[in-house]
């Protein structure tokens, strides 16, 4: 049987079905889901998981309405500096990191995303990635671009790519126990393609604004019923 998980993974799925279910408007739907991230954070915290990756806003998330996506904007502004100063996180050491390609967020966000990176830099008790214009395929071409410029520069030849160098320049090498997706959907989309090679995965029907702490405990009980095979 599996022990931890010290890592998780969570698509956070079903803002705006959510949402829509309440006759309301998507962003609101969005508000809810921000507010459940919180209770997320102490929940893990009180169950000793030591990491946690969230997929937050993706590359085609870029197409969404643009008043949607201006209100997702504040609240990923809002949410970065109020994590920057949140008791709980320095109480808890939580490390903040942003993975994606933050250049292409409103400078308003990137600001906020280097005030909260900054302000937990020291810190390595608990680790808070937060996938934000993030695509794993994205993140694997550039990967292969950072190689690319290394070969450029002489520093390595191609003879000395592997997979350690590969993952080395992702964004995160860090390897999910387990990955969750609330929302209903059985798809991974695009979600830590190279990292999630053996992560255990669990499809969860609630929407993420619904989903609570006894679905959580429901979900590591799981993980922790499977035999971890690897390949072998």
């Amino acid at each position: 049987m599996a022990k931890g998980p010290n890592h998780i993974g969570i698509i956070l799925d079903g803002n705006r079905r959510f949402a829509k279910r309440l006759m309301k408007k998507p962003w609101e739907g969005h508000k809810l889901g921000f507010d459940k991230v919180k209770k997320l954070l102490r929940w893990c915290t009180d169950m000793g998981i030591k990491e946690i990756t969230l997929y937050c806003f993706s590359m085609q998330n870029f197409n969404r309405p643009r008043e949607e996506f201006n209100y997702l904007m504040k609240q990923f502004s809002s949410a970065f500096n109020e994590v920057a100063e949140s008791e709980d996180v320095h109480k808890n050491h939580i490390r903040i990191k942003a993975i994606g390609r933050i250049n292409l967020l409103p400078q308003d966000v990137q600001d906020a995303i280097k005030k909260a990176e900054e302000a937990t830099k020291d810190y390595s008790d608990s680790f808070l990635n937060i996938a934000i214009a993030y695509g794993g395929r994205e993140e694997i071409v550039d990967a292969v671009k950072r190689i690319g410029r290394l070969i450029e520069d002489g520093k390595i030849t191609d003879k000395e790519i592997t997979e350690e160098l590969v993952q080395k320049n992702l964004y995160t090498g860090d390897e999910p126990d387990l990955i969750i997706r609330t929302g209903g959907e059985r798809r991974t989309s695009n979600f830590l393609l190279w990292q999630s090679n053996y992560s255990e995965w669990i499809f969860v029907e609630k929407m993420w604004p619904e989903f609570e702490q006894e679905d959580l405990v429901k979900c590591i009980e799981d993980y922790r019923e499977r035999e971890r095979r690897f390949g072998k």
